[in-house]
C-alpha cells in the first residue's frame, strides 16, 4: 500500500482562498498542543500572543514596525516564487543591503539633504547584487539557486560580525561590537513627537500597491505567471528564462535591501551584529501566507509580526524561550504548503498490485 497524490482537474477556487486561513487555524492548534507539552497554558499563551497585543496602543505600533521588513522582504520574494524561481537567501541580501548602506552613513557626509535618499538606493543596490549571484550561477553554470542563496547567508552575517568588531567598531562605544550613532539626516523621519512610526511604513505600502500594479496589469506580471505556470509556454511566447531570472533575483534582493537599510536607520541608528531577528527567513512564510498577492502579504506580514512581538512578551510573562515563536512560525510554513497541496492534489491510496484501494 502506497499513497499518491493525483493531480485534481478543477481545483476549488473557495478552497484556494480558504487554504491559508485553514493553515493558520491547524497551525494554531499544534501550536497550542507545543506549548501545552511544555507545561504552560495554552489560553494564558493566546492571552499573552495575541488579545494582549491587539490591546495595547503600544503594541499595535510595534506590530506595524515589525511588519514593515517583513512586508518589503515578502513582496521581493513573491516575484522570484511567482516565476518558480527560489531565493532562500533574502536574510543575507537585507545583511548586504543594511552593510552598503552603512559605510555611506558613517563617511562624514553629515547633515547632507541627499544622504537619505541616497542611502535607501545604495542599499537597495547592495541587496539587488548580492542577489545576482546566485541568479548567475544558475544562469551560467546551472547551480541551484536554492543552495548558493542560502549558504550566502553566513557570508554576509559574517561579514557584518566582522565589521561591527573590527575597523567600524565605535572606539567610544565601550567595545561594544556596533557602529558609531548616524547622523540626524541619515534617520528616517519619525510620525508625531518621539514616535517609533517612521516613513519605512509608508515605503511599504507604497511597494505593495506598485507590486500590486506590476502583477496584475503590466506585461511583467504576466511573464512571470507565465513562466511560473507554464515554463514552455512562456519559451514559446519569446520570455527568454535567463532574462526572467535574473529581474526577479535584483528586484527580490532590492526589496531586502532596502529593507535591511530601513531597519537600520529607522530603528537603531547603528549597525550591530543581530540586526534581524529572522526577518529573511519569515518572509518565506509571509509571501506564502499570503498567497503571493500584495496586499494577502500585507496581511499576513502583520500576522507574523504578531508572533514576533507576542514571542517576546512570552518570554517575560510566560518564561517560553523564543524558540517556541521561530518553531510555531516552522509549523505554520508547513500547514501551509500542506494546505496548498491538498487543494491542488487529492490522496489516493495504491495497493501493491497497482490498483486504487
Amino acid at each position: 500500500m502506497r499513497i499518491e497524490l493525483v493531480r485534481r482537474a478543477h481545483p476549488s477556487a473557495l478552497a484556494r482562498a480558504l487554504a491559508p486561513l485553514a493553515a493558520l487555524a491547524v497551525a494554531l492548534a499544534l501550536g497550542a498542543l507545543l506549548i501545552s507539552a511544555l507545561g504552560r497554558s495554552p489560553a494564558a499563551a493566546f492571552d499573552v500572543y495575541i488579545r494582549s497585543q491587539l490591546t495595547d496602543p503600544w503594541a499595535l505600533t510595534e506590530l506595524v514596525i515589525k511588519a514593515t521588513p517583513l512586508v518589503l522582504i515578502a513582496i521581493g520574494l513573491s516575484f522570484c516564487f511567482r516565476a518558480s524561481l527560489w531565493n532562500i537567501g533574502a536574510e543575507g541580501q537585507f545583511v548586504v543591503g543594511a552593510i552598503v548602506a552603512t559605510w555611506l552613513a558613517l563617511s562624514g557626509f553629515g547633515a547632507s539633504p541627499w544622504l537619505l535618499p541616497a542611502l535607501l538606493i545604495l542599499g537597495a543596490a547592495g541587496g539587488a547584487l548580492y542577489a545576482l549571484i546566485p541568479a548567475i550561477l544558475r544562469v551560467r553554470f546551472g547551480v541551484s539557486e536554492i543552495l548558493t542563496s542560502l549558504m550566502l547567508v553566513y557570508v554576509a552575517e559574517l561579514l557584518l560580525d566582522y565589521l561591527v568588531r573590527g575597523p567600524w567598531r565605535d572606539p567610544r562605544g565601550f567595545n561594544f561590537p556596533q557602529t558609531r550613532l548616524f547622523s540626524d539626516a541619515a534617520m528616517l523621519p519619525t510620525f508625531g513627537d518621539g514616535g517609533r512610526l517612521h516613513l519605512g511604513v509608508l515605503i511599504a505600502l507604497v511597494a505593495v500597491f506598485v507590486a500590486w500594479i506590476v502583477m496584475s496589469r503590466t506585461l511583467f506580471g504576466y511573464r512571470l505567471r507565465v513562466t511560473g505556470d507554464a515554463p514552455r509556454a512562456a519559451r514559446f511566447a519569446g520570455f527568454r528564462p535567463a532574462s526572467t531570472t535574473l529581474a526577479v533575483f535584483a528586484i527580490s534582493g532590492a526589496m531586502a535591501g532596502l529593507a535591511g537599510i530601513i531597519e537600520i536607520t529607522g530603528q537603531m541608528h547603528q549597525l550591530r551584529p543581530a540586526i534581524s531577528p529572522g526577518y529573511g527567513f519569515t518572509a518565506i512564510i509571509v509571501a506564502f501566507l499570503g498567497r503571493l498577492h500584495p496586499v494577502g502579504i500585507l496581511a499576513a506580514g502583520l500576522v507574523l509580526a504578531l508572533t514576533f512581538i507576542g514571542g517576546e512578551s512570552a518570554q517575560i510573562a510566560l518564561k517560553l524561550p523564543f524558540d517556541v515563536t521561530r518553531a510555531f512560525q516552522g509549523l505554520l510554513l508547513f500547514c501551509v504548503l500542506a494546505a496548498d497541496s491538498l487543494v491542488t492534489y487529492r490522496i489516493r491510496l495504491v495497493s501493491a498490485a497497482g490498483r486504487p484501494a
